[in-house]
């Protein structure tokens, strides 16, 4: 465990003589070598010094390895023009290796305190590199939204420890008060986000780099679900009577967002909201208490990081060419890129769920527990299903089809770099399906 946290700890003085191709290598050498100590355990392992994986943390930790590696090779604009990139790399080592810590950590106080160390260097990478004006603002929106419901959970974690006297989650007993219940949960739906809580997010990757929106959609919103399915076991019989509230809020939360995606003109808005319905989701399955629930949000929360993530690839490499995000400047794509289409059209076919995409292993788990949860949930899992299939067709034909705006565009190709960075998150979206058993060895 501790070797992870050292080789980035030491990987702090690459950043300072901005060697950024080695510190990509060495991400991806670490991606690799993590893969290798693969936990076929569903219990903690690997225990040292209160760090242990077991399989929701090691999917979580290898996803967050993978989409730093990944954020590197998508921000060369930022090295080439040295933006401030030696800064830019200490910023992404200090994002990862916060993490590391919160998803391998088995004591409840550090997982919070380095969940909360997390936003500091996501509001880094916005303010600093983002480049609208809007960002300060965007920024605020991340950081208070975060800060007004994490204190709440400060005083639960005081009322476990005067309870338990530990705070090791595995120690940890049933407690029935309800408002504790509610203290320490509402970080994790601010930060899923839970419809209603939203708004932070659709403003903050808007306005963030392409490296931020990739972490953000790829890994942060994780924490949210992380963190549910690691308290919930505490909650289980308070769940069980108000759980039923968050489970209507997020199905039918998820269709109205469906509905505002089909009227974006911002391709990053419009993935953005498709973010929110989709982690809608796999709140809801999470809520429902049941093993399908909590095996469908975690593929969902891998299939999601992987594919979302990807998306935002894409909408930044179509506006480095056009320099607007606008779904009306930017038609006619398939004319003038033909080989970005591909990546298009599979990406956005995963963000519908087609096969044979993890997206897809996912829903079917999540419909599972939902509809044995309550029937009465097919109707807004079957719109969710539906309009989820109408926005990313919607993204992918207005985009690629049309009248280009010809006065915009410089014409040529896409980069190697590019189309191995977009391989690199459909690649493994696509292929985990053959070997989806394995997401459900932890429980």
């Amino acid at each position: 465990m501790m070797k992870f946290l050292f080789c980035l700890l030491f990987l702090i003085p690459l950043c300072l003589m901005n060697l950024f191709w080695l510190v990509q290598f060495i991400f991806f050498a670490l991606s690799f070598i993590l893969l290798l100590n693969f936990s076929f355990n569903h219990s903690f392992m690997y225990i040292s010094y209160g760090l242990g994986f077991d399989l929701l943390s090691f999917a979580l930790v290898l996803l967050s390895f993978w989409v730093c590696s990944l954020m590197i090779l998508a921000s060369e604009k930022i090295f080439k023009s040295d933006n401030y990139s030696g800064l830019f790399l200490l910023v992404m080592i200090v994002l990862l290796v916060s993490l590391y810590l919160t998803f391998s950590s088995m004591n409840m106080f550090v997982f919070y305190l380095f969940f909360e160390i997390s936003l500091v260097p996501t509001l880094m990478l916005i303010v600093g590199w983002g480049y609208q004006p809007e960002r300060i603002e965007a920024g605020m929106y991340l950081l208070f939204y975060t800060l007004l419901v994490s204190l709440p959970m400060m005083i639960a974690i005081f009322y476990y420890y005067e309870t338990w006297c530990t705070l090791e989650f595995f120690l940890m007993n049933n407690s029935l008060n309800i408002f504790i219940y509610l203290c320490t949960i509402g970080v994790f739906l601010v930060k899923m986000p839970m419809f209603f809580v939203h708004l932070w997010l659709p403003k903050a990757h808007v306005e963030a780099p392409v490296s931020g929106s990739m972490i953000l959609a790829g890994v942060m919103l994780k924490l949210g679900g992380y963190g549910l399915l690691r308290v919930m076991k505490l909650f289980i019989e308070v769940g069980l009577k108000i759980n039923f509230i968050f489970v209507v809020i997020s199905l039918v939360g998820g269709f109205f967002v469906s509905l505002i995606c089909i009227r974006q003109s911002d391709v990053k808005s419009l993935i953005a909201y498709s973010s929110v319905a989709h982690m809608g989701l796999a709140l809801g399955g999470i809520m429902s208490l049941n093993i399908w629930g909590a095996w469908g949000a975690l593929v969902m929360m891998v299939a999601h990081g992987l594919c979302s993530s990807g998306l935002f690839c894409l909408a930044n490499i179509s506006y480095e060419r056009i320099g607007s995000r606008s779904l009306y400047l930017s038609k006619g794509l398939l004319n003038i890129i033909p080989s970005l289409s591909l990546w298009w059209f599979l990406l956005c076919s995963s963000n519908m769920a087609a096969p044979p995409s993890l997206n897809l292993l996912g829903e079917i788990m999540l419909i599972n527990s939902l509809v044995g949860y309550n029937s009465f949930n097919m109707l807004f899992l079957s719109l969710m299903s539906f309009f989820s299939a109408v926005y990313s067709l919607f993204l992918y034909s207005f985009s690629q089809h049309g009248q280009f705006y010809s006065g915009m565009y410089s014409v040529y190709q896409g980069m190697f770099r590019e189309y191995m960075l977009l391989f690199l998150h459909w690649v493994p979206l696509n292929i985990m399906i053959l070997k989806g058993e394995y997401l459900t060895l932890w429980i």
